[in-house]
Order: structure tokens, then C-alpha cells, then sequence
């Protein structure tokens, strides 16, 4: 018993002793505090106490991509923390690419019986996949939240950062920086968040009037950036936006390898927003993604729906931040 303590007070976040009196239904623990336990007693499968049965939380599926990219674990942590907030808990499932491997994770989650699914830059995301299963879970009744990517014509709740705004920003740091030949390491078009990073990008550099903009477009591989930047810095490049952090890594390596100071000679920007950002070499400047508020928002949307609240489908878009550190600096001619 007291290793499962041990187990149920890890997952929520809390002292063994606080785990016991949630469970012993005692005083002087937070609400907050019991919710987060009595999640994980749901999470991890066991059985609650008989005076606390009334008190069982709603399953929700959570499907992310790979937790490689340190911006998905962001995620699924803001996620898992805000749920109890509303009665609910979540039970994550990743995902390998494609279609396949995301609906088979719909299929594990609707097997433990989950009353609604939150996707993370998922399927949803590309909207020349074969979106079906989406419209498949509404259809029996399921609500959904999409965070980074709507699905047109789909019945579900929507949020994303506003990818074109952040990646405008980006160019107007780097043009007040004095940098006038710049590119985008951005991800496959086909994807609504690179297609809409190409825009702001385009119109950002359209509407300085002066700037040099080139697109680079390829997978999302630290590998393939660091190649795509270092043919584009030896070409004369200066100033480097890239779609996610990984790619900035790679853009950094890139430049490097073209004998390129960063940021001396060439300044990068990356986007997402993990803290590990602040320890890279040189620290990154980046567009930080408002994790928790997309999350909040999502789950927002989802509870209503489960509540059987109707609410406005309109996608809501959220700014990103831009981070200034030490990747980026003012272009010495």
C-alpha cells in the first residue's frame, strides 16, 4: 500500500501525506490538491475510496505527437495540470506519424472509454489527410478539441497560436536588427501552421520593403535545416526564421558550418518557446508559444461540449511571445 501511495502522490504532484489525508478524506488539504490526487487514483487504475466514489473524475483522451520536440511534453503537462480544474484527467496517448497511428491512439483511448479527445498538432493539422476519423468521432458523439490546426467544416472547439503573426514579428526583429537578406527554415506547406508561418513571413518582409526573403522549405529535421541554412548563409543570408526550435538548431549548426558567426554574423529565430531554448549555445531568441493559455482554452471548449453547453466553433488564435536572447543581434556590416 505504500508503494501505491508513493505512486499516486508522484503522478499528482504532492507529498505522500497529502495524498493520504485526500484519500482519507481528512482536513487540511486544497481542493486543488484533491482533485490532483484523486486523477491520478483514476489515471493509474486504482480503486478510490468508498467515500469518495461520488467524486470520480471524466477521462480524456490526449493525443500528441512524439515527445521528442520538448514543445509536445509542454503540452501534454499544461494539459494534465488544467483538466481537474474541471472535473476531468487525462489519459495521454502519443502518436507516430501518419493516419494509421493516430487512429489507432483514438482507438486504445476510446477502448478505456475517454468522454472526449484533445489533439495536439495532429492529423488535423494537414488538411489534405484523410481526416474522416475526426468527423467518425463526432459522429458517435464524441467531443473534440484541436490545438494547432482546424479542421473546416468539423464540429469541435479549435485554438492555435497565430503562426502568421509570429512569424512577421520574427522578420521585424530581425529587419530592425539590420539584417536584409533573410530566410524561412519552415516545414511542409501542406501543414495549416507552416502555411501560415509563409504568409506572415511573406507579407512581414513585403511590407519592409527592403528585404531579400527566401523560403526553405523541407521536413521538420534538425538534419535537414542544418543543410538547407548552410547552403543559404554561404549564398549570403543573414537572418534566419525557423518554424520550431529544432529547426533554429539546426540553422545555427548550418551557419556554422558555412564559417558563420552566430549571432555575429548571422542571427536566428526560432519558434515554440521550451525553456531548454535558454541553455543552447548561443541562447535562443524564439516565439514562444502560450502553452498553458491553449491549453486552457481547449479544454474549455471541451468541457462545455460535455457539459452540453453550445459555444461559438470560431478557431481562437493566440499570440506568441517573442523571446530575445542571444542568437540574435544587430548586424555588423
Amino acid at each position: 500500500m505504500v508503494a501505491r501511495l508513493e505512486e499516486i502522490a508522484a503522478r499528482a504532484g504532492v507529498s505522500v501525506a497529502t495524498a493520504s489525508r485526500a484519500l482519507n478524506n481528512r482536513p487540511g488539504v486544497s481542493e486543488d490538491a484533491r482533485t490532483r490526487v484523486l486523477a491520478a487514483v483514476d489515471v493509474l487504475g486504482y480503486q478510490r475510496p468508498d467515500q469518495l466514489q461520488s467524486r470520480r473524475l471524466s477521462l480524456v483522451g490526449v493525443v500528441v505527437a512524439e515527445l521528442e520536440n520538448p514543445i509536445f511534453p509542454l503540452f501534454a503537462q499544461a494539459i494534465e495540470q488544467t483538466l481537474p480544474t474541471f472535473r476531468l484527467a487525462a489519459l495521454l496517448a502519443t502518436r507516430r506519424a501518419g493516419v494509421a497511428a493516430e487512429a489507432a491512439s483514438v482507438e486504445l483511448l476510446r477502448e478505456h472509454g475517454v468522454s472526449g479527445i484533445i489533439f495536439v498538432s495532429g492529423v488535423h493539422s494537414d488538411p489534405h489527410a484523410d481526416l474522416e476519423h475526426y468527423f467518425a468521432l463526432r459522429e458517435n458523439g464524441v467531443p473534440l478539441a484541436l490545438i494547432n490546426g482546424p479542421v473546416a467544416g468539423l464540429d469541435a472547439t479549435a485554438v492555435s497560436t497565430d503562426d502568421a503573426a509570429a512569424a512577421a514579428t520574427a522578420v521585424r526583429h530581425l529587419h530592425s536588427l539590420g539584417h536584409r537578406r533573410i530566410a524561412l527554415v519552415n516545414g511542409p506547406v501542406r501543414y495549416t501552421p507552416a502555411r501560415r508561418k509563409s504568409a506572415g513571413f511573406a507579407a512581414a518582409a513585403s511590407a519592409a520593403g527592403d528585404v531579400d526573403a527566401i523560403e526553405l522549405c523541407g521536413d521538420y529535421s534538425l538534419e535537414w535545416a542544418r543543410g538547407a541554412a548552410e547552403s543559404a548563409a554561404r549564398d549570403g543570408v543573414t537572418g534566419f526564421v525557423a518554424a520550431s526550435d529544432f529547426l533554429a538548431l539546426g540553422a545555427i549548426q548550418g551557419a556554422r558550418a558555412a564559417g558563420r558567426r552566430v549571432p555575429q554574423d548571422v542571427s536566428v529565430v526560432g519558434f515554440d518557446g521550451s525553456a531548454m531554448m535558454n541553455f543552447t549555445d548561443p541562447p535562443l531568441t524564439t516565439l514562444r508559444q502560450p502553452v498553458q493559455a491553449l491549453a486552457s482554452a481547449a479544454i474549455r471548449g471541451l468541457a462545455a461540449d460535455l457539459e452540453g453547453n453550445p459555444h461559438p466553433r470560431r478557431e481562437l488564435l493566440f499570440d506568441a511571445e517573442l523571446v530575445v536572447r542571444g542568437s540574435t543581434s544587430a548586424r555588423i556590416r
